[in-house]
């Protein structure tokens, strides 16, 4: 049975990643000061899912523990390299694709043996 810790891990990944996804797309802009840089709906919904995502995060070190959530992490990477090629029409690599398989292997492999 999937631990319900687990499932809010992979939410929260999403969470961040959609994060990085608005914080991308404030960055492509071009902004007249460096406070529009900084204090746009972009940037400052971007960091206010950050604050969700740690939020998040730390509710699932009670059901995971800290082995768990760290392992859980680089999920992150998976998920923003399929919203970057959805969104923003990033190429997949063989090298990126080859480090997702390595990142997802590696979590297969702690949670089988652990």
């Amino acid at each position: 049975m999937i631990n319900i810790f687990f499932l809010f891990m992979i939410v929260s990944e999403l969470i961040a990643a959609s994060s990085q996804m608005l914080l991308k797309k404030s960055a492509q802009k071009e902004h007249s000061s460096i406070i529009t840089e900084y204090l746009n709906p972009w940037v400052i919904c971007g960091y206010g899912l950050l604050l969700l995502s740690m939020i998040v995060t730390i509710f699932c070190y009670d059901g995971l523990g800290y082995m768990g959530v760290v392992v859980m992490e680089p999920i992150n990477y998976v998920i923003v390299l399929v919203m970057a090629r959805l969104i923003f029409k990033e190429k997949i690599t063989f090298r990126k694709f080859l480090g997702v398989l390595l990142i997802i292997s590696g979590i297969v492999v702690f949670y089988m043996i652990g």
